[in-house]
């Protein structure tokens, strides 16, 4: 009888201190985004971006590049302000963090907005090909 209910308070000690360290784990996943302004500013940025494109558009300003809208504009300055980002979290050790997806998204998008120039023809074999070299960096930067 006191080993089931040893066990019992071994377990119900084991259930606390796994809500205690999720609980710290949430609170340190909150507050490394509230240091983290680099993704508003990002975001922000390409809203700002996608308005002067648009705007562009609307005032004729894109009228004499026939190979270029509005949207491929839109797309590919979202893949360079992206980029510059993923720049920024190697270079500035306080905005560290994982930019393999975000290395990843960015060239999508450049691919989105080249596609206009080249061709997706020429476009989607790019983006594989930028993909496949960004996870052979991963592996061998990662490695060390």
């Amino acid at each position: 009888m006191s080993d089931w209910s040893d066990r019992e308070y071994r377990g119900k000690e084991e259930e606390k201190e796994a809500e205690k360290a999720e609980k710290e784990e949430e609170k340190t996943w909150e507050e490394k985004w509230r240091r983290d302004p680099l993704s508003a500013i990002v975001w922000a940025s390409i809203l700002i971006w996608a308005g002067v494109a648009l705007l562009a558009e609307n005032l004729g300003f894109l009228a004499r590049y026939e190979w270029l809208d509005a949207w491929g504009l839109i797309f590919i300055g979202a893949g360079a302000i992206v980029l510059l980002e993923v720049v920024v979290r190697l270079l500035v050790p306080a905005y560290r963090r994982s930019i393999g997806g975000t290395l990843i998204f960015a060239v999508v998008l450049l691919g989105i907005g080249l596609s206009n120039m080249f061709g997706w023809e020429v476009t989607w074999p790019l983006i594989l090909i930028a993909v496949g070299v960004s996870m052979l960096l991963r592996g061998f930067i990662g490695g060390r």
